[in-house]
C-alpha cells in the first residue's frame, strides 16, 4: 500500500495544474504529502485547495516564462520534483496544418516546455538531486493524428532522455508518461460534433475503454517517487493497450 506521506517534505511543481489531468496529478500528490506548486495560464485555473503556491505564465511568451521561473525560485525554491504537464492541440490532420498552426503547436508543446523546464532542471542538477516527469502522448509513439503536436511530443521524449543521460550523475532522474485518450474537457469539441465518438474510440483499445486521469496520475506519482529510484529515461504508455497493437485488425481481418 502506498503511504499517504510518500511525498512528505517534497515540493512538487506541476504545470497545466488547472486542467483535467493536471488537477488529478495535483490532488494525488497533495494527498500523499507533497507541497504542490501549481502553474497555469490564468489564476482562474489555479483555484484548487490542494495548491500551496500558484504561478501564472504563458508557454508562448518567453518573457512570461522567465518571470515565472524567477518567481518560483524566489517564493518556492528549487522544486524536488517537476511535472511538465501543460500542452494543447487543435490541428488534427495534415490537411489542417498551416504555417501559423505549426509554429503555435511546436512553440506551445515543445519550445515553451523546454524554456521553462531547462533552468529548473539545471538548478536541480546544481543542487545534486531532482526528479522530472514529462507528460507526452501516444501520438509521440505512433501516428494518431495531430501531426504538429505529435512532432512536439516526440521532441519532449527526446529531451527527457537527454536529461536522464547527461544529468543522471548529478542526481537527476527524468521519465515520460504517454497517455492515450483521457476523457477531459479536451474532448468536448469532438463530442459536440459527434456524440457517439467515445463509443467508436473505445473499440480501438484492448481494455475496451480509455484511461481516466487518475490512472495517468498514478503512473506519474510512481515515476516521481522513490519506488521508481532505478528508472530513468523511460517512456511509459498509459493507454489501455493502444500502442501494443491494433485490435480492429484482429477483429475485422483475422477474425472475419
Amino acid at each position: 500500500m502506498v503511504s499517504n506521506a510518500e511525498f512528505a517534505g517534497k515540493t512538487v511543481l506541476v504545470t497545466g495544474a488547472g486542467g483535467g489531468l493536471g488537477s488529478a496529478i495535483v490532488a494525488l500528490l497533495a494527498e500523499r504529502g507533497a507541497r504542490v506548486v501549481g502553474c497555469d495560464q490564468s489564476q482562474d485555473q489555479l483555484g484548487s485547495a490542494h495548491l500551496a503556491s500558484r504561478h501564472v505564465f504563458d508557454l508562448l511568451d518567453g518573457a512570461s516564462i522567465e518571470a515565472a521561473i524567477s518567481a518560483v525560485l524566489e517564493k518556492d525554491g528549487v522544486p524536488d520534483i517537476l511535472i511538465n504537464n501543460a500542452g494543447w492541440t487543435r490541428a488534427e490532420t495534415l490537411a489542417a496544418l498551416t504555417p501559423d498552426k505549426i509554429e503555435h503547436e511546436l512553440d506551445l508543446n515543445l519550445t515553451g516546455v523546454m524554456l521553462f523546464a531547462d533552468p529548473l532542471i539545471k538548478a536541480m542538477a546544481a543542487r545534486g538531486s531532482g526528479n522530472v516527469v514529462f507528460i507526452s502522448s501516444v501520438n509521440a509513439i505512433s501516428h494518431f493524428g495531430n501531426p504538429a503536436y505529435a512532432a512536439a511530443k516526440a521532441g519532449i521524449n527526446a529531451y527527457a532522455k537527454s536529461v536522464a543521460v547527461e544529468l543522471g550523475r548529478s542526481g537527476l532522474r527524468a521519465n515520460v508518461v504517454c497517455p492515450g485518450s483521457i476523457r477531459t474537457a479536451a474532448w468536448d469539441h469532438r463530442l459536440a460534433k459527434n456524440p457517439d465518438i467515445l463509443g467508436k474510440l473505445q473499440r480501438l483499445y484492448p481494455l475496451g475503454r480509455i484511461v481516466d486521469a487518475t490512472e495517468v496520475a498514478e503512473a506519474v506519482a510512481f515515476l516521481a517517487s522513490e519506488r521508481a529510484s532505478g528508472i530513468t529515461g523511460a517512456v511509459v504508455p498509459v493507454d489501455a493497450g493502444l500502442t501494443a497493437g491494433f485490435l480492429p485488425f484482429i477483429d475485422d481481418i483475422l477474425g472475419a
